[in-house]
């Protein structure tokens, strides 16, 4: 269904590193306000601090944590934290991060789909969120590792955008131009970033991968989870894509026809 991990890691790994030094950076970036993370600025939602519950006290892995933003967030609210991602120069500042605020976290360069055997069974709280698994050409690795990761009784927190809003290319008019689930490798070429669209960068190649949220659930099943939540969600405090304007109440929504459809997902699985 989909290619081996390894034959893509490079190329988007040389584009996470250029995100990785890019965001937080700019005046205009949508998502990283490094001086408001410092002044103590909150950068959790409501959704995954639901799912999470009081993390207080316990450990906490972040996958995909990016620059540690989040990841150092789930420290102020008592977690133990540490963060994994496969970009060296996000781990890196990640690691600068924690220092100029003053947080205790640990920081991991590895990839999702592999995860060091020193974390297994290590953890309380396995968290990933906004833009995870399109860049996973794995998904079985990727659930078995995170169900690696947990003790007993230790609960998954997945928030990621909803598939059939990752194939929409417009709102209005609507275009949809991705496929729903399947799997398969999608590679393009990019100039930019989502966190700016001011930024301009040298072309890159992605490679992202999409899934059905049926797949999703399956693998979690298949790597021993028990699934105690899944969630649809058509207002959310926030529009990862940018493609929707906020309404009055300040709530995104994908208005089709008459309804609203769903702009994220989010999953809270258990390993027994």
């Amino acid at each position: 269904m989909s290619e081996p991990a390894g034959d893509v890691l490079a190329p988007n790994r040389a584009l996470w590193d250029e995100r990785a030094r890019i965001h937080g950076s700019t005046a205009a970036d949508r998502f990283y306000d490094v001086g408001a993370f410092l002044a103590g600025h909150q950068t959790l939602y409501a959704l995954e601090r639901r799912l999470a519950g009081d993390v207080a006290g316990q450990d906490l892995l972040h996958l995909q944590c990016h620059f540690g933003m989040d990841t150092l967030n789930w420290a102020r609210l008592g977690a133990r934290v540490t963060g994994v991602d496969f970009s060296p120069v996000a781990v890196a500042r990640a690691r600068d991060l924690a220092a100029r605020a003053g947080l205790a976290a640990a920081f991991v360069e590895a990839d999702t789909q592999r995860l060091p055997e020193e974390l297994a069974g290590g953890f309380d709280v396995v968290v990933a969120t906004y833009g995870v698994l399109c860049w996973i050409g794995d998904l079985g690795a990727w659930m078995r590792g995170a169900a690696m990761a947990l003790r007993p009784g230790g609960r998954l927190v997945l928030v990621d955008l909803h598939p059939a809003y990752q194939t929409v290319a417009s709102v209005d008019p609507l275009v949809a131009d991705w496929p729903y689930g399947g799997g398969e490798a999608h590679r393009e070429t990019v100039t930019g970033t989502y966190a700016d669209a001011g930024v301009v960068t040298e072309a890159q190649e992605s490679v992202q991968y999409p899934y059905s949220v049926g797949e999703i659930v399956t693998a979690a099943a298949r790597a021993g989870l028990t699934v105690a939540e899944l969630g649809e969600h058509v207002a959310t405090e926030m529009d990862p894509r940018g493609l929707l304007a906020a309404g009055a109440d300040g709530l995104h929504r994908f208005p089709v026809d008459g309804t609203n459809l769903p702009i994220l997902y989010s999953l809270l699985a258990v390993r027994p």
